[in-house]
């Protein structure tokens, strides 16, 4: 069976019919989200995170739950509600217990400093922010149980963090990744700088699921720069032919804004979850629509 068809039939109703609007179905347990305000030695300043355990923890966890790593905190604990996609999915198990680290970016030019191919921001986000995690939750230390995820600016920052730390970071989820920009949040040529450093890099042991909506062929820049679909296009070729393992999808009708994305969340975690448990970067799978 088509592993989309697997996931679809694993995923619960909850996500299927549109927007998460509960966090799990009536007589589950759902998980916990705190805030916390850290100050940073990367920005000098204090940044706000959020953590998320799952329902019974620590006991859920065994010797360390799985791990989730997500930009734009406040819109994944809002518009795209990471939180209850993460209950429904331990619920129906498709997925392991899991923690995750939701980061919060601010908005506009800052929060282009951060995800937009920046080193200061891995150096926070794996030098503070993990070390941090790890010293107060039972949380995994395997690269192939932890995911980093986000959506637009969010995706390429996924991407570049597991480029950069991939002992930490064994599996990108990218939602219609800005893979046009270039490097240190850049507007000008070379564009697509990150697909560049993964065509001339030896193979890293990471694990792709690349999504992006089919009506995201407007250039960026006004047209001067590749447009988002392009850009993913480009850089699903660069890491097939690099031997990558990447499930691709374009999304008919996809736009580039939460409403496509939240409903395809699940579906990527599920899909990575379920490499991982089968072996990390086992055999290649492909969606019927992908291209």
């Amino acid at each position: 069976m088509e592993i989309s068809k697997i996931l679809w039939a694993m995923l619960p109703a909850f996500f299927l019919g549109g927007s998460p609007s509960r966090p799990v179905a009536a007589g589950r347990s759902a998980g916990s989200v705190v805030e916390f305000t850290l100050q940073s030695v990367a920005y000098a300043r204090p940044r706000k995170v959020w953590v998320y355990q799952p329902a019974g923890y620590p006991g859920a966890c065994g010797t360390g739950c799985a791990l989730v790593v997500a930009f734009d905190g406040g819109v994944y604990t809002g518009d795209i509600p990471l939180p209850a996609i993460l209950d429904s999915l331990t619920a129906s198990h498709s997925i392991a217990p899991t923690i995750a680290l939701l980061i919060d970016d601010a908005s506009g030019a800052d929060r282009i400093a951060d995800l937009a191919n920046h080193q200061r921001f891995v150096t926070y986000v794996a030098d503070e922010l993990v070390p941090w995690l790890r010293g107060k939750w039972r949380v995994t230390r395997d690269p192939a149980r932890t995911i980093v995820t986000g959506s637009s600016a969010g995706g390429l920052a996924a991407a570049y963090l597991a480029f950069n730390r991939p002992e930490l970071f064994g599996n990108v989820l990218s939602q219609s990744g800005a893979f046009w920009r270039g490097n240190e949040g850049t507007d000008d040529p070379p564009y697509e700088w990150l697909t560049a450093q993964y065509a001339a890099a030896p193979r890293k042991p990471i694990r792709f699921f690349l999504d992006v909506g089919s009506t995201e062929s407007h250039g960026a820049m006004n047209g001067a720069a590749p447009s988002i679909l392009d850009a993913n296009r480009h850089l699903r070729d660069v890491l097939r032919e690099h031997g990558y393992k990447i499930d691709y999808y374009e999304v008919p009708n996809g736009v580039h804004a939460a409403e496509s994305w939240r409903l395809r969340l699940p579906t990527g975690l599920a899909a990575l979850a379920l490499a991982a448990n089968s072996g990390g970067v086992g055999k290649q799978q492909r969606f019927p629509d992908e291209r």
